[in-house]
């Protein structure tokens, strides 16, 4: 079997926003999503800063704010995303000529095999939508009682 792996900032990325669009009504919170997937609050907390800076979702501060996705979950292709939260999808030293210290790089034919795999990567991905992977809703919570609701967005 071969191991493709993101970081876990692009995973943590994809489950807050399949969160968002299992819950598209309503406003969620950084600890709800954290606290769901037993993920680090601390972490989850950059991940969601880097989703609202690419404009992915919308933040609202103060009492009853929280964050929901900024688009129709329908129109967010999955490659798209994980080559905008990916900070590298150069799978090989070659990828990268700051950093590169092959020394067969400009001869070298793997480079371009390793390019259009990943580049396949990202359309196998594209052709589904954050929509696509949120359909089974049993998968994630209901709306939340008031009580905890309040709780989680004083978090």
């Amino acid at each position: 079997m071969i191991r493709m792996q993101l970081t876990s900032f692009t995973d943590y990325g994809l489950r807050s926003l399949m969160y968002l669009a299992a819950c598209p009504d309503r406003l969620s919170s950084v600890k709800e999503i954290s606290d769901y997937y037993g993920i680090s609050r601390n972490h989850l907390v950059k991940v969601v800063h880097r989703l609202a800076q690419l404009g992915y979702i919308e933040t609202s501060k103060g009492k009853g704010g929280g964050i929901r996705l900024a688009y129709d979950a329908q129109k967010l292709q999955l490659g798209n995303l994980v080559k905008a939260l990916e900070p590298s999808m150069g799978i090989a030293e070659c990828f990268n000529r700051e950093t590169n210290t092959c020394k067969i790089t400009d001869n070298c034919q793997l480079k371009h095999c390793l390019y259009e795999a990943s580049q396949a990567f990202i359309d196998v991905l594209n052709r589904s939508t954050l929509a696509d992977i949120v359909k089974n809703k049993a998968l994630f919570p209901e709306r939340p009682h008031n009580e905890s609701r309040m709780k989680n967005l004083l978090s």
